[in-house]
């Protein structure tokens, strides 16, 4: 079973699926979301559950340097807790510190151009989420 990663956003959600042995993690899409609408990305996030058979979800908890956990870490767990109760699998919550700014240094020493980065960051940085637990189950 596959493991998911995802990095949650004000406006999107990047998410990264693991390879079937849970050693890579590889980058699948970045899903829009409106939180005024209440349309939190569930329905897609449910259906490449389904699609790519997936076990658990790790969500990244953005924390602040010092370990505590300000609105957006907070909301983050609000989200996880709300998709746990309507996927009914279990969903880690995964420090996320830098995880944005590991991405972005990725794409720049790519030389990815700056309208580039900004489609495929959040997705990014789902993987760098994703690959970091991956790497601390060894």
């Amino acid at each position: 079973m596959r493991i998911m990663g995802l990095d949650v956003g004000t406006k999107t959600v990047g998410v990264a699926i693991s390879d079937a042995f849970g050693w890579t993690a590889q980058g699948i899409e970045t899903i829009k979301i409106d939180e005024r609408g209440g349309q939190l990305g569930f329905k897609r996030i449910k259906e490449l559950v389904d699609e790519h058979e997936v076990s658990s979800i790790v969500v990244g908890l953005p924390k602040n340097m010092n370990n505590t956990i300000g609105p957006r870490g907070e909301a983050c767990q609000q989200f996880a807790e709300k998709l746990h109760k309507k996927l009914q699998i279990e969903v880690k919550l995964w420090d996320e510190r830098l995880s944005t700014m590991a991405a972005e240094r990725v794409l720049l020493e790519a030389d990815v151009s700056r309208a580039k980065r900004k489609k495929v960051i959040d997705k990014m940085a789902a993987v760098m989420i994703l690959q970091g637990y991956l790497n601390s189950r060894k």
